[in-house]
């Protein structure tokens, strides 16, 4: 039986339905309004990149309000939502090249070398800031496999990207939001057999991608405490430019990337041989504030500008750990990709900020403009 809140939520519900059918924008926007954050996750999921999300997200809200007419109100209004957002993410995906992150686009690069060339063409995976967006803790449905931190997360996101399109929805659909094979095959004007046919495959693609324990479980683990201190450990490590005190937080595998560059480097010691040539080199003074990333602990790294004499937005450091070790960082730089000499990106936090990559790298997450 409904409770008398979830009764009075589908009486206004109702309401707000049929207004909006007689022409009320309002009232449209008030009825797609509780389930915009969680659509817009769906759509991060789907494609890998906020810019994306956002713009397939208003793409949906239009086709929603032009085919109002069509939803005869007897299923669910998520469930139609959904099924709108999920084939405009499937038309951007046709129109693009899929996003990715360094290590799956190229060999780890020789850390005696320094940082490689970036990528101007948008290939890359981008942060998503899973608090300030609100998405939530939990699963999203009984049915689901996957809490809906977890799949935000990096590594998830990132393995997602590998499937084909449908492949992802499905997984996305059955396993993250918990619909049935029946709904989602009605989304997918597609049937049961073919659905269940394509998650299995989807599985087993993502498994071998994805870390036997997710980041979520990690942390949980750790507690809020311990996780603290070991994020003050990495920020302290930076800040002194003590490349060993960096290097021993470290996993032996870790991985080191750094978007728009192709660059990444693998394992512990050819991260620190990186590190102590160029950022720890102690050309660079360094200052990082806290925030968080798909469901990870992030820091915002500031560079020391002497012109300024502040310290101006460099790179957003997500950080993925494995037990008390950092297994993975990526860091988003927000500098101009466009093409110059190598020698360019080897001093690349000389270079001045990129005002629109600030603004999605740092202002998008709270982060502050400068330092002093």
């Amino acid at each position: 039986m409904m409770s008398t809140r979830q009764a009075g939520e589908a009486n206004r519900e109702r309401e707000l339905l049929e207004q909006a059918r007689a022409g009320g924008e309002q009232a449209f926007a008030d009825l797609v309004e509780p389930h915009r954050r969680e659509l817009h996750a769906h759509c991060y999921r789907m494609l890998g990149s906020v810019h994306d999300a956002e713009d397939s997200l208003q793409d949906a809200m239009l086709r929603a309000w032009r085919g109002l007419a069509r939803f005869d109100g007897r299923g669910s209004l998520r469930s139609w939502l959904y099924t709108i957002a999920t084939n405009t993410c499937l038309d951007a995906i046709g129109r693009r090249p899929k996003r990715v992150l360094p290590i799956d686009y190229g060999p780890a690069t020789d850390p005696h070398v320094g940082p490689g060339e970036p990528v101007v063409e948008s290939v890359w995976i981008e942060p998503y800031p899973d608090e300030i967006l609100g998405v939530q803790d939990g699963y999203a449905a009984p049915e689901a496999s996957f809490e809906q931190r977890e799949g935000v997360e990096l590594a998830f996101v990132a393995a997602l990207q590998h499937l084909p399109a449908t492949q992802r929805a499905v997984l996305i659909e059955r396993e993250v939001l918990g619909f049935s094979a029946k709904e989602v095959a009605n989304s997918l004007q597609t049937t049961v057999a073919a659905v269940n046919s394509a998650l299995q495959r989807a599985r087993a693609a993502v498994q071998e991608r994805v870390p036997e324990r997710t980041q979520q479980a990690t942390l949980r683990a750790l507690g809020e405490d311990r996780t603290r201190e070991l994020v003050d450990r990495y920020v302290d490590a930076w800040e002194r430019q003590d490349v060993e005190a960096f290097a021993a937080m470290l996993a032996e595998d870790a991985t080191f990337a750094m978007p728009p560059l192709a660059s990444w480097f693998g394992g512990r010691e050819a991260i620190a041989a990186w590190a102590k040539g160029w950022p720890l080199s102690g050309a660079w003074r360094w200052r990082a504030v806290r925030t968080s990333a798909n469901g990870s602990p992030a820091l915002g790294f500031y560079s020391w500008n002497e012109d300024d004499g502040a310290h101006r937005p460099f790179a957003l450091n997500v950080l993925e750990l494995h037990g008390e070790q950092v297994s993975a960082v990526t860091a988003f730089i927000a500098r101009s990709a466009e093409p110059r000499e190598r020698e360019v990106f080897e001093r690349y936090p000389d270079q001045p900020a990129d005002a629109g990559k600030v603004d999605d790298v740092f202002a998008r997450f709270g982060l502050p403009r400068e330092l002093a």
